[in-house]
C-alpha cells in the first residue's frame, strides 16, 4: 500500500515538473518563432492578422536591415568587441584561476575574497565612474597627444567588458582546477615539464568543459550587453555594437513603420547566439555538471 502511494506521488511530480518544462518552453519558443516569421513578412501583411504565416519569403527585409539599416556594420563591431574581451578574459582569467586554485602564497586568501566580492557588484551600477575616468583619461591625453581615445573606441569597450567578467569567470574556472587531482602534475613535472608547459598542455585541455562554459556565459554576456556599449560609445557618427544599434533601429522603424527591418534586426542579433549554443550545448552541460565533482 505504501508502495503505491508513493509510485502515485512520484508519478504526480513528474507530470508536474514536465508541465512546468512544457510551459516554460512555450512562453519562450512561441516569440522566438513569431519574430522568425515576421522577419520574413512584407510590411503590408503587419496590418492584418498579425499571426499570420508569411505568404512568402521577403528576404529585401535582411538587405534593408543590414545596408541602410547599417545593422552589418553594427554586428562586424559586435564580433570584434567580443572576441577581443574573450580573448583578454581568457589570457588574464585562466592562469590567475590556476594559479589561485593550485598553489599557496601570501594574499592568496585576500586575492580570493576580492574576487568573490566583485561577484555582487552588478556591472551598471559602476557605469559611471567607469565612464568619468575614460573622460579624465582622454583630457590627460589630449594634453599630451592633442588626441585622446579612450572614448568610442571598440578595443576600450573590450577591457572594460573582460575586466568586469574576471570575478565571475575566475570564481567558476577556479573551482574547477581544484577539483583536478594534482598527480597529473607531479607526472608531469617528474617528466621535466615546467609550471607554464603543465598548465598549458595538461591542466587546460583537463578543463575544457568548464572553459567552454565560461566562454558561452561570457560571450552571451558581451553580445547582448547594452548600457556599457551605448555609454562609452557615444559618437553618433562613431560605430555601435549590434544591441546599441537594435535600439536606434527600432525607434527609427517604429516611427517609419518598417516593422519588416525591425524583426530582420532582431533575427541578426539573436541568430549567433542560437547558432553557438547548438554548437557547444554538449561541452555546457559537461562544464555545469562536472565542476561540482572531485578528482
Amino acid at each position: 500500500m505504501e508502495q503505491t502511494k508513493k509510485s502515485s506521488a512520484e508519478r504526480l511530480y513528474k507530470a508536474f515538473i514536465y508541465v512546468a518544462l512544457i510551459t516554460l518552453a512555450i512562453t519562450i519558443l512561441i516569440p522566438v518563432a513569431w519574430v522568425f516569421m515576421a522577419s520574413i513578412k512584407e510590411n503590408s501583411e503587419f496590418y492584418g492578422n498579425p499571426w499570420a504565416m508569411p505568404a512568402g519569403f521577403y528576404f529585401q527585409n535582411f538587405i534593408d536591415a543590414w545596408g541602410k539599416a547599417r545593422m552589418g556594420e553594427y554586428m562586424m563591431n559586435s564580433v570584434m568587441v567580443t572576441a577581443l574581451a574573450l580573448l583578454i578574459l581568457l589570457v588574464v582569467a585562466l592562469p590567475a584561476a590556476y594559479v589561485l586554485s593550485r598553489f599557496e602564497f601570501k594574499g592568496r586568501k585576500f586575492l580570493n575574497a576580492a574576487f568573490m566580492g566583485g561577484l555582487f557588484i552588478n556591472v551598471n551600477y559602476i557605469v559611471v565612474p567607469i565612464f568619468l575616468m575614460l573622460v579624465d583619461g582622454d583630457k590627460f591625453l589630449k594634453g599630451i597627444f592633442e588626441k585622446g581615445f579612450l572614448l568610442n573606441n571598440v578595443f576600450v569597450l573590450a577591457v572594460v567588458y573582460a575586466a568586469t567578467a574576471l570575478p565571475f569567470t575566475i570564481y567558476l574556472l577556479s573551482g574547477y582546477f581544484s577539483t583536478l587531482a594534482h598527480d597529473y602534475e607531479e607526472a608531469a613535472y617528474i617528466d621535466g615539464a615546467g609550471y607554464g608547459t603543465t598548465m598549458v598542455k595538461i591542466i587546460f585541455p583537463m578543463a575544457q568543459p568548464s572553459i567552454i562554459t565560461v566562454i558561452l556565459f561570457n560571450f552571451l554576456s558581451f553580445w547582448n550587453e547594452y548600457i556599457i556599449a551605448m555609454t562609452l560609445l557615444s559618437d553618433p557618427k562613431g560605430g555601435k555594437t549590434l544591441p546599441v544599434g537594435l535600439m536606434q533601429l527600432t525607434q527609427a522603424q517604429q516611427s517609419a513603420a518598417q516593422y519588416g527591418q525591425l524583426y530582420a534586426g532582431l533575427v541578426l542579433v539573436m541568430l549567433p547566439t542560437l547558432i553557438l549554443y547548438i554548437c557547444v550545448q554538449k561541452k555546457l552541460t559537461q562544464g555545469m555538471t562536472l565542476g561540482g565533482l572531485k578528482g
